[in-house]
């Protein structure tokens, strides 16, 4: 069973004393024309309008008061749907953010899955046994060809009247040991491309110069050549060649020629590999 308020009270009496006020106007009316009995219900009509307007004034106030209240409550109701959708919307971002952050990983994994299977298939393919990493390592020292040698030694050679291969037994580098300082000969450890420069020194003389050739194997590459008839003379020439292995390459002092050096190495013969072919 439902409790009535007090508002709800107050409003039956309201609609009662509207009900009842025109009644009580009509037995005044009646009571005008006949008794003192009807003047009475008037004098008490009269006494029980004030407490009438009473009434409506506090019932207009409670509507007002409601109205505030039902303003008020509307407002906050309309803030807490502003909320709520703010939320739903923040939720909605974090579930369109969680799928996309599920799809990359799941895009990580399967990436990872691809480099752990080409690690494995690349550490199956550099797997080498002892020799082939011996032979790698052979390989590697062969392609490390470079030399350089002086005559020194105060030296004077020539002339001959034939020529004469020069041995430059002053090493300065030897790496590879394709130079044989005890001959003067170079000779290819493996096929390639290879650069040879050589300098000569000597005296000036109307009768003898200072010349040489550069040869491979029995071939004649290059020559330097000077002749002055006094004054110290420098020749000096190179040549870059493709040998194969066991290829050799040597200077020949030309005939009637001489050379000289000293502790300053001024006549040397240097070479290296450019490249393997």
């Amino acid at each position: 069973m439902k409790t009535c308020t007090p508002r709800a009270v107050l409003l039956l009496l309201l609609l009662l004393l509207l009900l009842l006020w025109p009644s009580s106007g009509l037995l005044v009316v009646t009571a005008e024309s006949g008794g003192v009995q009807h003047e009475d219900t008037a004098s008490s009509q009269q006494t029980c309008q004030p407490d009438i307007h009473t009434v409506l004034r506090d019932m207009a106030a409670l509507l007002a008061e409601q109205r505030v209240e039902l303003r008020h409550t509307k407002t906050q109701l309309e803030a807490v749907e502003k909320r709520a959708e703010a939320v739903e919307a923040r939720l909605r971002a974090s579930e369109e953010t969680l799928e996309e952050q599920r799809g990359a990983m799941g895009q990580l994994k399967e990436a990872q899955g691809e480099q752990a299977t080409t690690l494995r298939a690349v550490g199956d393919s550099v797997t080498l046994t002892g020799s082939q990493v011996a032979e790698l390592r052979s390989s590697r020292e062969q392609e490390r060809v470079v030399f350089s040698a002086a005559i020194g030694d105060d030296a004077h050679i020539g002339p001959f009247t034939v020529e004469t291969t020069l041995v430059f037994g002053h090493v300065f580098t030897n790496i590879g040991s394709a130079y044989n300082p005890n001959t003067g000969v170079f000779t290819a450890p493996l096929r390639g491309a290879y650069h040879f420069v050589f300098f000569l020194f000597g005296s000036g003389h109307a009768s003898y110069p200072t010349a040489a050739w550069l040869y491979k194997n029995n071939k004649r590459i290059v020559m330097a050549y000077s002749k002055q008839g006094d004054q110290l003379v420098k020749p000096s020439n190179g040549a870059s060649l493709v040998l194969e292995a066991g290829d050799a390459v040597f200077l020949k002092l030309y005939p009637n020629a001489w050379v000289r050096d000293n502790e300053n190495y001024h006549t040397t013969f240097s070479g290296h590999l450019l490249f393997k072919m």
